[in-house]
């Protein structure tokens, strides 16, 4: 890990991209293709979870699917960021998110990774930003990364 930096200053945690770009080669696409399949994977627990919902409000539950889809969305997420820094969909395409430090995610970090993440799915301009500066910045970073200096990175072979 070296002393490489970003936007706010020193990630001394994260490999430099022009030292080891191992560690972001095809990280873009990789993120796209683990987002895909992190949609796939709560829309199955959704079709699960919907119509159980629906049944035990009588009904009402399915006026609220798009708010349990959601939620569902966001507590996987969180739960599997915490655990290993990666969705199962990021750990399928073999990718994890790190820290500025070099370290993984923690339940704080993950809760505002996914937080901020939310509003950049919902809000035109973030989205649009996001897909900017995933494409140009040296870690290929996200909007939200940026704000909470993180990276996804190749997992590497701890």
């Amino acid at each position: 890990m070296s002393n490489a930096s970003s936007l706010f200053g020193p990630l001394p945690g994260l490999p430099d991209p022009d030292r080891d770009p191992q560690f972001y080669a095809g990280v873009p696409m990789r993120r796209f293709a683990a987002w895909v399949i992190d949609l796939i994977i709560v829309a199955a627990i959704s079709i699960i979870a919907i119509p159980v919902f629906g049944i035990v409000t009588l009904g009402l539950g399915f006026f609220a699917a798009p708010a349990i889809y959601a939620v569902l969305s966001f507590i996987y997420r969180v739960a599997t960021l915490t655990s290993r820094s990666a969705t199962w969909g990021m750990r399928i395409m073999g990718i994890e998110l790190r820290r500025g430090d070099g370290q993984r995610f923690d339940f704080g970090l993950s809760l505002a990774h996914v937080g901020f993440y939310t509003l950049s799915v919902f809000l035109t301009v973030p989205l649009v930003v996001t897909v900017i500066t995933v494409l140009s910045t040296r870690y290929r970073q996200t909007l939200h990364d940026i704000l909470l200096r993180t990276t996804a990175i190749n997992t590497p072979e701890d």
